[in-house]
């Protein structure tokens, strides 16, 4: 499966800061080992998962040591099963120590939230609903999040603020009313995709009349989705959100509505419990 990564000075850059944080002016323990030394070794899933994070573990080695060779065995949004060996990995032993967990953490983090984004995914097929991530990302990796959703069979809400509109209750407060609001985006970026979150039935209906492209339905119950899909009649795309759980989301998928916007894909994530496991050849 092939995944679109994020920029290549994104990659980086997210690696610098990290590297930066852990290994700061030097890593005291590696330098306890020979300079000519090698190390080979592989990364071991210790539990079922969707690998993601390939580019990311990669970099690390890339931004230490060109001599460090990695094999990859699985590639991202690939599944594997406890006791799979995902890459080898060989080179000079300073750079491989150095680098071990800033790699691994990025490998783990990454592939615990495709896996989370697999599990939602699985549970919403064959509905047609389009299932999607939010802003509620860590901090500085949300082009790395964002990957990992699409790699684990989700789909990306909104970047960030500034690459579409989100009305929501303080911004319909603050611009004087619901169409009011909708009226100035249009004007001020014709094209722009206008997501309205409604609190009632009232709401949905001026949210059509005055032209959102999605209405977000925000902590709807069950019954009133399914009043909001048959009021809407298709003239809208609804979008469901608010706390919901993987037991949850399989019904609501069931109601009609057009997509779902899930924060726990990137926001409650179990990282993959993974181990790099190095020997040193003798001789």
């Amino acid at each position: 499966m092939t995944i679109s990564l994020p920029p290549r000075e994104t990659i980086r850059d997210d690696v610098a800061r990290a590297l930066a944080e852990d290994v700061g002016g030097g890593d005291l323990t590696a330098g306890l080992v020979p300079a000519s030394g090698v190390a080979e070794g592989q990364v071991v899933a210790r539990e079922a998962a969707v690998l993601c994070g390939t580019a990311w573990f990669d970099e690390v080695f890339r931004q230490l040591d060109r001599g460090v060779g990695v094999r990859w065995l699985c590639s991202d949004g690939e599944a594997v099963e406890p006791g799979a060996v995902v890459c080898r990995i060989q080179g000079p032993s300073r750079a491989v120590l150095t680098g071990e967990r800033t790699a691994l953490n990025f490998l783990q983090f990454l592939s615990g939230t495709a896996t989370t984004a697999r599990r939602y995914a699985d549970a919403v097929a064959g509905t047609g609903v389009q299932l999607l991530d939010t802003r509620k990302t860590v901090p500085g990796l949300r082009a790395a999040q964002k990957y990992a959703v699409r790699a684990g069979g989700g789909s990306n809400h909104r970047f960030g603020l500034f690459d579409a509109y989100l009305i929501k209750e303080n911004h319909i407060a603050a611009c004087g009313g619901l169409t009011p609001a909708v009226e100035v985006a249009r004007l001020r970026a014709a094209g722009t995709p206008i997501t309205v979150e409604i609190e009632d039935l009232v709401q949905l209906d001026e949210a059509i009349a005055a032209g959102a492209d999605v209405v977000m339905l925000d902590n709807f119950d069950a019954d009133g989705i399914r009043q909001a899909v048959d009021r809407a009649a298709g003239r809208v795309a609804l979008e469901v959100s608010g706390g919901l759980d993987l037991d949850a989301v399989r019904a609501l998928a069931a109601t009609g509505v057009d997509r779902i916007s899930v924060g726990a894909l990137t926001k409650h994530v179990h990282a993959l419990d993974l181990s790099l496991r190095l020997t040193i050849p003798s001789g």
